[in-house]
């Protein structure tokens, strides 16, 4: 392993030593792979699992180190042994084609007898990152401020980092996405003189989008490489955009149109009701709100909401994914606020991410001289393809709300 992962990730380096954990994991798994049609291929030719030929192939590379990373951490220790090279894919499969049975039986791919040992093996959220005002700038900076160059090397020149909305199979990623920024700026309302918020900067690209409508914006982060760059590109722009590099509840004022895209995931649910009652005290009369969250089923979500997996251990720390029904819930109960208009983007954030993907691998030789490793690119590897076989299963969608006060229609 190199500096950067022995130094980062040191468990990494070298395998956990859990003989009997990595016994009962091999027993589990065998059964379990038998219901998925895919091979399980060892190097001395036996295979496991209910796929054919030409059905996508997981290669163990090293099954000591595999079964020993699954059996001391289940939920992770799969990813973690795909950063350490422990498996692979096959020559001829794609790595979202492999994930994508295991996405598809997520609910039900561990047996039901054994489900109810899950309370064994689920870790708890770290309290250090809970999305506190402190928190949550930590929280960002871990994923947001690891280079902005990193993050050019594979997102389309509007540097959208979220779900674009292609009108057609030819449609650039780049025009999917302007076309998914006009559609958030509809919902809100936004035209020339309105006051917007955005909570969320990114890159800049909807501030700019909006500030060329005529708008008056405003847009906050807690990432200071993101706000560098979004200020340079501001100016290329030649548009007058307020960025602050505060976080949602230190924001004051009033505004007609608060929009938000792919930030609510790193709010918290226990900082939910905040994060909403602050969108209510910051709408002006009449106003609207437009956001853009990813979800998963409610059942789903009350399953793993209190429990600690690889994404936010690895590249969202903090992280919770909220249902459409809790999101309800929560303006119910603490706003004056209800969704009336919902568009789901499930199937163009599975395109979105594989074209993020394959521009990262064809990329791969400039994001390594930045000083990333090999561990890093299977991280990022494992991570886009991960979500992208959530998305194609619809284990995982992503929504464009309308939000408003229903008495002002």
């Amino acid at each position: 392993m190199t500096h950067f992962a022995t130094t980062r990730w040191p468990g990494i380096a070298r395998a956990p030593r859990t003989p009997l954990k990595a016994r009962a994991a091999k027993a589990i798994l065998r059964p379990t792979v038998n219901h998925v049609p895919v091979r399980l291929t060892f190097a001395n030719g036996s295979t496991w699992g209910a796929g054919t030929a030409g059905s996508p192939e997981m290669r163990l590379v090293r099954p000591k180190s595999f079964f020993a990373r699954l059996g001391a951490d289940t939920k992770i220790g799969f990813g973690e042994a795909y950063m350490a090279g422990d498996w692979t894919t096959g020559h001829a499969t794609d790595l979202a084609d492999l994930l994508e049975p295991f996405a598809a039986r997520m609910a039900t791919i561990v047996p039901v007898p054994l489900q109810k040992f899950r309370v064994f093996v689920d870790k708890k959220l770290p309290h250090h990152q809970r999305n506190s005002v402190k928190g949550s700038r930590k929280n960002i900076e871990a994923h947001y401020d690891l280079s902005n160059d990193l993050f050019a090397q594979f997102l389309d020149p509007s540097m959208s980092y979220s779900a674009a909305w292609f009108e057609s199979p030819e449609q650039t990623l780049e025009a999917a996405q302007l076309r998914k920024i006009d559609a958030i700026l509809d919902d809100a309302h936004v035209t020339a003189g309105t006051r917007v918020l955005e909570i969320g900067s990114g890159w800049g690209a909807l501030a700019i989008r909006a500030a060329h409508r005529g708008a008056k914006v405003t847009t906050i982060t807690l990432s200071s490489e993101q706000a560098t760059l979004a200020q340079e590109r501001f100016a290329e722009a030649g548009v007058d955009v307020d960025i602050q590099l505060v976080d949602y509840r230190e924001v004051t004022g009033e505004y007609d149109a608060i929009v938000s895209v792919e930030m609510i995931e790193a709010v918290g649910e226990e900082y939910w009701p905040t994060y909403f009652a602050t969108i209510d005290k910051l709408l002006a009369p009449g106003g609207h709100v437009a956001i853009q969250a990813i979800t998963m089923a409610h059942h789903r979500y009350l399953a793993t909401r209190n429990s600690y997996g690889w994404i936010q251990k690895y590249i969202f720390p903090g992280g919770l994914i909220p249902s459409l029904e809790a999101i309800d819930q929560t303006l119910h109960e603490h706003t004056s606020l209800a969704v009336t208009n919902r568009r789901s983007l499930g199937q163009d954030y599975a395109r979105t991410l594989h074209e993020w993907r394959e521009t990262f691998n064809a990329n791969w030789e400039a994001i390594r001289t930045q000083g990333f490793d090999e561990t890093f690119r299977r991280m990022w590897e494992f991570y886009l393809a991960y979500c992208e076989a959530g998305f194609r299963t619809g284990y995982l969608d992503v929504f464009q709300l309308s939000i408003q006060r229903p008495s002002e229609g």
